[in-house]
């Protein structure tokens, strides 16, 4: 089974924002240590409990200290950047580190409109126009992708031995779709997503057209687990960390929550109760044996080439567990 890490660098109870960025880092050598195939940081803006802003230079601090594991963005939030400048960004880590570099594009905001509007002065319209972003920036990295563009005849220097992978993220028939024309490997975001992922995954496949970045379409699926060594403990787990993150969507202030009785002690409404039931639907927890066998299914059902796993836990050491459980059952398959 083919696994990688997406990782939104999580500031847990009692972390500063650097240590959670430290703790990217330890995440990252676990993964190599296992043998997952590539790990990915995302892109967030005024997130409180997120701390990474700026995946590029996680990136660059992450290959320093990895020798082999595929490092990207998870994803370059495309509509608040130039492509020209994309391309640079990300040639210059391939340059760096051969081979390894991985270009996850998405066009969500990542963050409050607020944010969308300090980022970018036109950021919807920048939304509109992601297909013509998308063909410049693979016009900068591969150089054979013809684009209408008064800067074409640029390099985007320096200039790497072989350009960095260029991969879409999504949730929907419509990313789903612009992947598959535009010749690009497919991620679908089954943890964010209420979409009906194998039909939006089956009409990429039937839609692909070969490229200069992939000759056939490769999926990955990117999903919510927690695994413990009891079913119990991992469903503790998956409660604090999904009640954690629902109060923080609702502007609930939870810096005073610093341990688990802590949030035991917020009484919770009904219609929470629903969202937090339906926020698990989304997730695969339990121990060991469940975990590996639930990979298994999701990846046959939505006919997937890899699994992407982002596990967000309300203590730090429950999610390194987590993942160093999931590489002792899952990784010598």
């Amino acid at each position: 089974m083919r696994l990688s890490v997406l990782d939104q660098s999580p500031i847990s109870a009692g972390q500063t924002a650097k240590d959670a960025l430290d703790t990217s880092l330890t995440l990252a050598k676990l993964a190599e240590e296992f043998g997952f195939t590539r790990y990915w940081i995302a892109e967030h803006h005024d997130l409180k409990g997120l701390a990474c802003s700026n995946p590029e230079v996680m990136l660059s601090y992450i290959g320093a200290n990895t020798k082999k594991i595929s490092i990207g963005s998870g994803a370059v939030l495309l509509p608040y950047y130039k492509p020209y400048k994309v391309a640079e960004t990300y040639n210059m880590l391939q340059t760096l580190f051969p081979s390894r570099v991985d270009v996850g594009v998405g066009r969500a905001p990542g963050g409050p409109a607020e944010a969308s509007n300090a980022l970018s002065d036109h950021y919807l319209q920048q939304v509109w126009k992601i297909p013509e972003s998308i063909d410049e920036l693979l016009h900068f990295l591969y150089r054979d992708f013809p684009v209408e563009h008064p800067f074409v005849s640029l390099t985007a220097s320096p200039v790497p031995n072989e350009p960095p992978s260029v991969w879409l993220l999504g949730t929907s028939k419509k990313s789903a779709t612009l992947a598959a024309t535009k010749g690009l490997s497919y991620v679908f975001g089954h943890f964010m997503s209420d979409a009906l992922g194998a039909e939006i995954i089956q009409e990429y496949r039937d839609a692909f057209k070969k490229s200069k970045v992939s000759n056939k379409p490769y999926v990955i699926v990117a999903v919510s687990v927690i695994c413990a060594k009891t079913t119990e403990e991992a469903e503790n787990i998956a409660y604090y960390s999904l009640l954690l993150s629902l109060l923080k969507s609702e502007g609930v202030d939870t810096t005073s929550f610093l341990t688990a009785k802590d949030i035991d002690s917020y009484s919770i409404t009904q219609k929470q109760k629903e969202k937090l039931k339906q926020m698990r639907s989304k997730m695969i927890v339990g121990n060991q044996n469940q975990v590996k066998e639930q990979l298994k299914d999701i990846s046959q059902e939505m006919l997937a080439d890899e699994l992407m796993i982002i596990t967000n836990t309300f203590y730090k050491d429950d999610r390194m567990e987590s993942y160093k459980l999931i590489g002792h059952s899952c990784m010598n398959d």
